[in-house]
């Protein structure tokens, strides 16, 4: 399994209710489990900064990980980018052989 980081940005519709946040939260989580059920979440941020969450998932492959940012956009965000992580310690490893 391979490491993602996916970052997301509401549209500016769902970000004037933030009481309704929690709910939309849940529905695109189950949505994603739904359709994506390899996926393992590792964690979960609200961000304040240019994206307003930060998800760090573990996935078989950048398919899984394409079909999780598409998801996220259907569901209401403008922008949903998931980026490939290594861990450092591996990251170390492959600058060593270099």
């Amino acid at each position: 399994m391979s490491t993602y980081v996916l970052l997301t940005k509401l549209s500016v519709d769902n970000q004037h209710n933030p009481k309704r946040r929690e709910s939309m939260g849940r529905e695109w989580f189950e949505e994603v489990k739904k359709k994506c059920p390899e996926v393992k979440w590792i964690d979960h941020y609200a961000l304040l900064g240019p994206f307003d969450f930060m998800d760090i998932y573990e996935a078989p492959g950048e398919e899984e990980a394409a079909k999780v940012s598409l998801i996220t956009m259907s569901q209401g965000a403008v922008k949903a980018e998931s980026w490939s992580a290594i861990p450092y310690k591996k990251f170390v490893e492959i600058a060593k052989d270099l």
